[in-house]
């Protein structure tokens, strides 16, 4: 029996999975570092699915890892954005790095709400599929000042930081079914904090009422409740359910029949709220040309963020502090600071160099030490001395010891005593060879 084939139907990660993706849109890490509670941790989760599908949504951190080691991962995986959690004893706290070379911009997370929370909160709480994460979030900044010469200096940096978090809205080529979700950033000048809401688009039928509607766009896939299913009971004709609120008597007390028109309101209000479609959109019924109402419908999370520091270059090798909100500075202390950075900057630039020119040099001698003992090698004896006195080490030499073993000889004759034994000279000492 043949082996059975699996075709794989798409791949994991890379351009492979991806070859429409095109050069520039800007990608994230979405990490936790330090020790968090499980609330936060599920915040980060949250967090990455509003960034889909530019994210490293199944990334796992270790407790060892610091920030470091993204920085390093981040420029070969095409990494622009780090949104980094973490708990402080204040409060938790977010920082935004904008890669390579910064800036960074430190957030103190004031309250939040996951995503389970809104839903359970919410009186027209959907279920999410995945579908809606298969393309970018559209970005809303709302309620931002104008620039001007009143404007705080931090706010333009703080619109940018977020306009560069998401891909660029390009009206010409942008697919009307792909806008799916809206990301909205909303200024609030009397708390001077930032809120963070994730909406999902939804479009409506215009110009009727909510009970027709329910007609026209049908029952939903999972009949799992009462509601699903119209309730006729309480009503003496189809129409008393169309046309007028259950039990509710015609307009002159009889059994008559109010319009629709007047006796119930469309979903946007007046045709001031109403779009007409460009292209068809999702949804039954929604083709091109048709007016429709467009309702936002939260599914969280939901943050409210305070700018506490922007600062140049990334966590660790951090430059000069463009704006903290309680550190106040003179202009003289400014200057200094940045004298101090600037002498910092040369020193360790200085010392890369020194770094790299010791690293050249060490490489040169080891070269030179290669071909050296190469050179002794094909000399042989000649270049090396010792070697010949390890290799004759317990060999005797008739020269060298032939004049003492005659001067021996010549004092037992003379003395008249001669052991009969033959006389050897004294053993030779070896040299040992020391460390160099």
């Amino acid at each position: 029996m043949a082996r059975k084939r699996k075709n794989r139907t798409h791949l994991k990660g890379g351009a492979a999975s991806n070859p429409g993706t095109e050069e520039g849109i800007p990608k994230t890490f979405v990490v936790k570092h330090g020790q968090v509670g499980s609330s936060l941790t599920q915040l980060v989760r949250d967090v990455r699915k509003v960034m889909e599908p530019n994210t490293a949504s199944r990334l796992r951190e270790r407790a060892r890892n610091k920030l470091k080691d993204f920085f390093t991962m981040a420029p070969a995986l095409g990494v622009t954005h780090l949104l980094a959690f973490t708990l402080t004893d204040v409060a938790p706290s977010l920082r935004l790095v904008r890669l390579s070379a910064g800036p960074t911009l430190s957030f103190r997370i004031e309250r939040y709400s996951l995503v389970k929370d809104i839903l359970s909160s919410s009186r027209r709480a959907r279920s999410i599929g995945s579908v809606e994460y298969l393309s970018p979030p559209l970005l809303v900044l709302a309620s931002f000042p104008q620039p001007s010469p009143t404007t705080p200096p931090q706010l333009p940096l703080l619109m940018k930081a977020f306009q560069t978090l998401f891909p660029p809205l390009s009206p010409q080529t942008l697919s009307l079914s792909s806008a799916r979700r809206v990301v909205l950033i909303a200024y609030n000048k009397d708390r001077e904090t930032v809120d963070f809401r994730h909406y999902l688009i939804t479009v409506k039928p215009y110009g009727i009422s909510k009970r027709v509607r329910r007609v026209l766009e049908g029952a939903s896939a999972k009949m799992t409740s009462s509601n699903t299913y119209l309730d006729l009971g309480n009503e003496k004709d189809v129409a008393d359910f169309f046309l007028r609120r259950k039990g509710e008597p015609g307009p002159d007390g009889s059994d008559g029949y109010e319009s629709a028109a007047s006796s119930t309101s469309s979903v946007a209000g007046d045709d001031a709220d109403t779009v007409s479609l460009a292209d068809d959109y999702v949804g039954r019924n929604n083709k091109k040309g048709q007016k429709r109402a467009v309702r936002l419908d939260e599914i969280g999370p939901r943050m409210e963020l305070r700018l506490i520091k922007i600062t140049e270059g990334l966590p660790g090798k951090d430059g000069g502090v463009i704006f903290h909100e309680f550190v106040k500075k003179t202009k003289a202390e400014v200057t200094a600071q940045k004298a101090e950075h600037a002498a910092k900057e040369k020193l360790r630039k200085q010392r890369k160099e020194d770094q790299e020119r010791n690293v050249q040099r060490k490489k040169q001698l080891a070269g030179m030490g290669d071909s050296h003992s190469d050179s002794k090698n094909e000399d042989g004896d000649a270049n090396r001395p010792d070697d010949e006195e390890y290799e004759d080490e317990g060999v005797w030499d008739d020269e060298e010891y032939g004049d003492d073993e005659s001067d021996d000889d010549e004092g037992a004759s003379d003395g008249g005593e001669s052991s009969g034994e033959e006389v050897r000279p004294p053993p030779k000492k070896s040299r040992v060879r020391g460390k160099r």
